[in-house]
């Protein structure tokens, strides 16, 4: 902060535990946040970021979750422990949150204007025509295209991209002093991630707001806080003013913190390696219905036309904003959707079969997909969602199932002694790792990456990027990599495909593109990319 004026805090967070049964998730936590000001929380993995914002809206599982010792206090009143009326009137209105994992955060049976509007209803009393009007402002500010006509949208038809900007505009709906953003920007491509970011900047300079900023992305942190704290296993190492951190890092985990990068180059596949996937004018079209008898009027061109050809050992990145097709596109390779146009697979037409047909072939096809929290079932333990596909293909059995189970969780760099445990006992970046290990324990030949390190810390992109191209080059993997993480392509992808509007813009070898650009969508992509990566 550059004023001279006495800062009066808005937050105070003072020496807050957190215990589940006898793990301490937190311990002995203190910050203060004033009017206006940003403080970032940073930390990888499982540090103890989301739960202490989680504590301050006091949405963790009690009595199971426990503040033995602590005190968060709003403007001077003590929110632990505060009676759930004035919890509910806080909730929403003077705090907000904008979580990780929209597509379990949104509710699946109701549109987006039922959503955004409901916050407009409790917390600002609006109705009928204002609270439309409303709703499609809002919607506007975050960036959904064609507004007006994703009123009617659930959540399931909107890009993981779209689903997160919803989110932030029910948040800012009731005009918070307080606006917690647990990763908001995480499923954005970095052309949105800068809008919202400055959306985000310039609602706090009107409103006075305070934002509470929990990322994995250092550049974001230099880019919006003015404090900082750094957290490991439950505890704040390090804290001060952004450029005092950043510049002159005193404790060993920082420095290691903003050292870690996804660094290094593809691995290079052998020259006239066999094709494994390939498509052939693919077109992905969703109908658009309107009226009493739902009658067709249109058609969203998801993928429109797109041919490619991926081989053995080889990578290509696929770049583009939300929206543009990406995720259709690797939906339809595996055939997990209807398309029109040729999809071969390891030299045989996949287009046409039948689902029984296809079965043998789908363990030889892999994804792992965007939210890895809405693709882990709730009910399984770890060990059982990584084994589910050994059991379904019918490999191994006993002692040696539990074998490749336990090497397929080591290699993502998780505890094997984990395997009991279940999906919620995990934090965003560890989920998504888990979704890693279900894929590479069956061995694929093809792998779709849909933003496979989106929801993870910085050194642990780093060390998933180091581990995907360490098993393509002892396995000959193929891999479709979707990311809108322009750093990560360019450590990973031979290729590169950039998308928009279901249509490839610009393709071609990925170091061509990242260093000459042709087309005005790509510089401008990777403008944005590049500035925050150095912002």
């Amino acid at each position: 902060m550059t004023s001279s004026a006495p800062r009066t805090p808005l937050l105070v967070v003072e020496d807050l535990a957190v215990t589940f049964g006898p793990v301490e998730a937190v311990k002995g936590v203190s910050f203060t946040l004033a009017k206006g000001e940003t403080l970032a929380l940073v930390g990888e993995s499982g540090s103890g970021k989301s739960v202490t914002a989680l504590s301050i809206l006091q949405l963790l599982p009690y009595p199971r979750a426990r503040h033995p010792k602590g005190s968060i206090r709003l403007d001077g009143a003590e929110l632990v422990g505060a009676p759930e009326p004035i919890l509910r009137a806080v909730r929403g209105g003077r705090i907000a949150m904008v979580f990780q994992e929209p597509m379990t955060s949104l509710n699946p049976l109701h549109s987006i204007e039922h959503q955004v509007g409901e916050v407009l209803e409790l917390h600002r009393g609006m109705r009928g025509a204002a609270l439309r009007a409303r709703v499609l402002e809002l919607l506007r500010l975050v960036g959904i295209p064609e507004a007006d006509k994703r009123l009617s949208a659930l959540p399931h038809e909107l890009s993981g991209g779209q689903r997160q900007r919803v989110m932030i505009a029910m948040a800012l709906a009731g005009e918070p002093d307080l606006l917690i953003a647990d990763e908001p920007t995480t499923a954005l491509d970095v052309t949105i991630q800068a809008q919202i970011l400055a959306l985000l900047k310039d609602l706090q300079a009107r409103l006075g707001m305070a934002l509470l900023f929990i990322t994995h992305d250092l550049g974001i942190v230099r880019k919006m806080a003015d404090h900082v704290c750094v957290m490991n296993q439950g505890e704040i190492v390090e804290a001060g003013p952004v450029a005092q951190v950043f510049d002159t890092p005193a404790h060993a985990y920082t420095k290691r913190l903003l050292a870690a990068e996804p660094t290094g180059k593809p691995h290079r596949p052998p020259e006239g390696a066999p094709v494994v996937m390939a498509t052939q004018n693919l077109k992905v079209w969703f109908p658009l219905k309107a009226g009493l008898w739902r009658k067709t009027i249109g058609h969203i061109k998801a993928v429109d036309g797109i041919s490619l050809e991926l081989r053995q050992g080889h990578t290509i990145g696929v770049v583009g904003e939300s929206g543009s097709g990406k995720t259709t596109l690797g939906l339809a390779l595996l055939r997990l959707l209807d398309s029109e146009g040729g999809i071969s697979f390891g030299g045989t037409a996949i287009q046409s079969m039948r689902a029984g047909e296809l079965r043998p072939l789908r363990r030889q096809m892999q994804m792992v997909f965007q939210d890895p929290y809405g693709s882990l079932s709730p009910r399984l333990s770890v060990g059982q969602i990584v084994g589910e596909g050994l059991e379904v293909h019918n490999i191994a059995s006993g002692a040696e199932r539990d074998a490749l189970i336990v090497a397929a969780l080591e290699e993502v760099g998780l505890d094997p002694a984990t395997k009991d445990r279940y999906p919620h006992e995990f934090s965003g970046g560890q989920r998504q790792r888990i979704a890693i290990a279900r894929a590479l324990v069956l061995k694929p030949k093809f792998i779709v990456l849909d933003e496979p390190t989106s929801a993870l810390d910085v050194s642990v992109q780093a060390q998933i990027v180091d581990l995907l191209r360490d098993l393509q080059a002892r396995h000959q993997l193929a891999y479709l990599f979707i990311s809108h993480d322009l750093r990560v392509v360019r450590a990973l992808a031979d290729d590169l495909m950039v998308m928009k509007d279901g249509r490839v813009v610009e393709a071609g070898k990925a170091q061509d593109l990242f260093s000459a650009p042709r087309t005005d969508y790509t510089k401008a992509l990777m403008a944005a990319a590049f500035h925050m990566e150095v912002a």
